[in-house]
């Protein structure tokens, strides 16, 4: 990967270097609630049963859309129209022209840097699988921006 990409307009990013960008947080895998009438997303401490909870990566990445056919594939489009991506994804920061955060493993050169910073969501939600439509209200949480 050429070096300080991830600084370049995303058109011209190759793909290893758009996958390099994840930080590997986890958030954009949590169940999301939107409102009817206002529009507005609420997240929930509730994950994707596919996305391991410690080390914040999807387990079935490469057929994910196999396994979970309304998976959004994060594109450029995506991260600049779609509010639902966390604020501190980088390719929804990078799509608006902002620089990653200091505590993305590209910056700082350690994976352990998104943990420590707060944003990972290792050891703070449990799975869709033992989690009842009817209940997802109660999982909202507002650690999510």
């Amino acid at each position: 990967m050429r070096e300080r990409f991830w600084e370049l307009p995303l058109a011209e990013l190759d793909a290893d270097e758009w996958e390099a960008l994840c930080d590997g947080c986890g958030r954009c895998c949590l169940v999301k609630l939107q409102d009817e009438d206002s529009g507005e997303v609420a997240f929930t401490n509730v994950a994707c049963a596919y996305l391991d909870d410690q080390g914040c990566r999807c387990t079935v990445y490469a057929e994910r859309q196999r396994y979970v056919p309304d998976c959004m594939r994060v594109t450029p489009d995506l991260a600049e129209h779609f509010d639902w991506l966390p604020v501190t994804c980088a390719y929804r920061r990078r799509a608006h022209g902002q620089a990653l955060n200091a505590w993305h493993p590209l910056i700082s050169g350690r994976a352990d840097s998104v943990r420590e910073a707060g944003i990972s969501v290792a050891g703070r939600v449990v799975s869709e699988r033992g989690v009842a439509d009817d209940d997802l209200e109660e999982h909202i949480v507002h650690w999510v921006g």
